[in-house]
């Protein structure tokens, strides 16, 4: 079981450099646990019935309060096995904290409820797109609250904090889809916030990345505001279909007039899209909450229109 790269029933399927250490480490400690459970119970079932009372007169024939031999006997193997588990730790601690030099880098950035992954010829993705057998470093800050960034098959996992930057990386053997949860509690749509790692064929995942860039050259502007939409999380938060969100849906929405948490009236066209884009907080829809992040230097004109586009197409 140590060294299945299988899935069990603790674990899945290992699919980075770093899922068979962990494994390893989770398995040693919990194959210690189970003998050690085991042996104390059978010694204390043993014990119980070895020198039980035969009445309530009866009375130990001596009285010993101090053996070394026995003291060492389950210290030393209780000593090992935390030493070896502490030194198996520490290396693999180093070895994922200590990216290779020629490591693929992706900027991440999480926000409430959604992720947003930045490729350096200017594309951002709200899932993660990655090539096979090439080690990737992720580096990543959070624009609101405490998020987590946490791949099961990778065992990987890090926190990703407001104000900081911190950092991952792996290496996935083998092309597939692949979980993205965040596992620090940060809101209404926490247990939402989800998105895939995709992993290409690195011949693959270049013709990708030929594909995403310059969208808006390539796409009508309603397809490239879709695809930025998609891209960029804002469908988690707002439906195209009628359904209630976080935010208020699309469907039907442009040229109406909403009313605001502060009682005023706002027709939805561009500048409002605009401004809630820009400053969402200025412009809360009555019933909705004040989550909505700022995009402001995140989107350009361009893209903005494109989004504005996509949602007069949405009838």
């Amino acid at each position: 079981m140590w060294f299945t790269s299988d899935p069990t029933f603790w674990m899945p399927a290992q699919a980075s450099n770093h899922a068979a250490l962990v494994d390893n480490i989770y398995y040693f400690l919990y194959w210690a646990s189970v003998i050690s459970f085991v042996a104390c119970m059978f010694a204390g079932a043993l014990f119980v019935l070895k020198y039980r009372a035969k009445n309530i007169n009866d009375k130990a024939l001596s009285q010993v309060d101090h053996s070394t031999t026995l003291e060492l006997t389950w210290t030393l193997p209780v000593f090992a096995v935390a030493a070896v588990a502490f030194y198996f730790g520490v290396m693999g601690f180093v070895s994922m904290k200590t990216p290779p030099d020629d490591a693929y880098e992706v900027n991440v950035t999480a926000y409430k409820w959604a992720w947003a992954f930045n490729y350096a010829n200017g594309h951002t993705d709200g899932n993660l797109h990655i090539p096979a057998g090439v080690p990737v470093k992720l580096t990543m800050s959070s624009d609101d609250v405490l998020h987590s960034f946490y791949v099961p098959a990778f065992r990987v996992k890090q926190d990703v904090v407001p104000g900081r930057y911190t950092q991952a990386w792996f290496e996935v053997t083998e092309p597939g889809e692949y979980q993205i949860f965040c596992t620090e509690y940060c809101g209404t749509k926490h247990s939402e916030m989800l998105a895939k790692v995709i992993v290409h064929t690195e011949d693959d995942f270049k013709k990708w990345l030929d594909s995403v860039g310059n969208i808006l050259d390539r796409l009508p502007p309603e397809e490239a505001g879709k695809m930025l939409m998609t891209q960029r999380g804002c469908l988690a938060c707002h439906s195209i279909d009628g359904a209630k969100g976080v935010g208020p849906t699309f469907k039907g929405s442009w040229g109406t007039t909403r009313k605001l948490a502060d009682g005023s009236d706002q027709v939805m066209d561009e500048n409002y899209v605009r401004q809630s884009i820009m400053e969402p907080q200025s412009q809360i829809v009555a019933g909705f909450p004040p989550v909505m992040p700022t995009f402001k230097g995140k989107l350009e004109d361009r893209e903005i229109t494109a989004i504005i586009a996509f949602i007069k197409s949405i009838k």
